[in-house]
């Protein structure tokens, strides 16, 4: 059975693997913006919303619309940018991994 080992021990090797990344993701910080930087939003690895700043001159209570499509760009911009690491990192180890037809 030493193919049981082999399949373990690459097992064992994933799973430290994404240990570390979850990790790396948690302290991972991608800032997103919009509207010339009158809005901005920092978003950690996994997506959460760590912080929001708005310029006191994009807040216009007779214009919410304007302000929550701000938000939701400058958001979707740091998503966007989460992803990008992310498809970065995983590309990089999946490179060591070498199995056949994944990579």
């Amino acid at each position: 059975m030493k193919g049981f080992g082999d399949l373990q021990k690459m097992l064992k090797s994933a799973k430290e693997m994404q240990d570390r990344m979850q990790k790396e993701l948690a302290g991972l910080r991608m800032e997103g913006s919009s509207g010339g930087g009158m809005v901005t939003v920092t978003l950690d690895g996994h997506k959460n919303l760590l912080s929001l700043k708005l310029d006191p001159e994009v807040v216009n209570k007779d214009d919410l619309d304007m302000l929550q499509d701000l938000i939701m760009a400058a958001f979707n911009d740091a998503a966007a940018k989460v992803d990008g690491e992310l498809a970065q990192k995983l590309g990089s180890m999946g490179a060591g991994l070498k199995i056949p037809g994944l990579f």
